[in-house]
């Protein structure tokens, strides 16, 4: 059993992050902000995949106007993205962000930051401190001669006292680096000596499969060391699928439970379906997400039955039927494409 870190409880609108709460997975949009409907929209397909909190850029003061209108069509908490422009940070709390999150390597002026804290107290609003290895400050890369774990931390320390001087609480940090064990590391030192919590994830990790790998083993292996309260999968594409690889980090560690899970076989010669058919089908038909239905789809009977009889609902083929189980109980046999039509009726009633 994994055993969390201690930090310290904090909201981010209706969402608790950190402490004892569960962790969470959020993304970010990739539309233009300043399209609110395509935004809205996107959003709204991240919350139906289970999205519990959600981060849209603020290049401009443009997109800032947006913002109240997109808190107002949206379930979730919403976190404005500023960078360079400090006063973009000022108007998105004045509009009612739920949080704001920042990189103190592209805000460079203290002072600057200093008013964006004080704002932020005032209103209530959380703030995330984003400590990426590729904008640390030059003056402190000059002094690491890289942008290593020695510079995020000392970046992370800057902010810290700068945080305990206006004594500002509601506050998460997250470091991040492209370099795996960078990352690692640095999240073990700062979860040492803080109990601020933690936003995890592997920066610019890729696209599809090499993306997909970076973070599942640098989340993976942090959440095991009982390190995050927070977590998101950054990957070059479509948002809804960073929220499927973070549900599935966490239910293969067993930390969450919920959510829509495929155990399928990986196919031999013995297989006689075409299986990876099959389970691309079912994930794109099946619109139960946010609860915890753990399926087995089987190519063939030697592992079929057995691993069909441990889930909810599981399939098993042979040569010329599909024998469906649910709950260890073998109730129905069908023929292949009556099997699926049968398995996907199942799993969304």
């Amino acid at each position: 059993m994994i055993t969390r870190r201690n930090t310290r409880k904090i909201k981010i609108g209706q969402l608790e992050i950190g402490g004892n709460a569960p962790i969470s997975v959020q993304s970010m949009t990739n539309t233009d902000t300043k399209d609110a409907a395509k935004t809205i929209k996107q959003i709204k397909k991240m919350e139906k995949e289970g999205c519990e909190l959600v981060r849209i850029a603020i290049p401009d003061m443009k997109a800032c106007e947006n913002i109240s209108t997109i808190k107002e069509n949206i379930r979730i908490p919403l976190v404005a993205d500023i960078h360079f422009d400090y006063r973009l940070a000022l108007k998105s709390i004045a509009l009612g962000v739920d949080g704001i999150r920042i990189n103190p390597g592209n805000i460079k002026i203290k002072e600057n930051i200093k008013e964006i804290i004080e704002l932020a107290k005032k209103k209530g609003t959380a703030i995330r401190f984003g400590v990426n290895s590729g904008s640390i400050d030059r003056k402190i890369i000059e002094k690491y001669k890289a942008p290593n774990v020695g510079a995020m931390l000392e970046t992370s320390e800057n902010i810290i006292n700068l945080l305990e001087e206006i004594n500002f609480k509601d506050a998460i940090f997250s470091l991040k680096s492209t370099n795996i064990l960078d990352t690692i590391e640095a999240n073990e030192i700062f979860s040492y000596h803080y109990n601020f919590p933690l936003h995890i994830g592997i920066t610019e990790s890729g696209f599809s499969s090499q993306g997909i790998v970076k973070s599942s083993v640098g989340v993976g292996i942090l959440l095991y060391k009982g390190i995050g309260d927070t977590i998101r999968v950054s990957l070059t594409e479509d948002p809804v699928n960073e929220i499927k690889i973070g549900y599935q980090i966490l239910q293969s560690l067993n930390i969450r439970k919920t959510g829509f899970n495929i155990i399928s076989c990986p196919t031999c010669g013995r297989c006689k379906v075409n299986l990876n058919k099959i389970v691309k089908e079912l994930d794109k038909k099946i619109k139960v997400r946010n609860k915890a239905i753990k399926v087995a789809v089987m190519g063939c009977i030697v592992n079929g039955p057995g691993e069909a009889k441990e889930a909810d609902l599981g399939i098993a083929f042979n040569q010329k039927i599909g024998i469906m189980f649910k709950k260890g109980k073998v109730v129905g046999k069908y023929d292949w494409e009556t099997a699926i039509r049968e398995l996907i009726r199942e799993i969304n009633k």
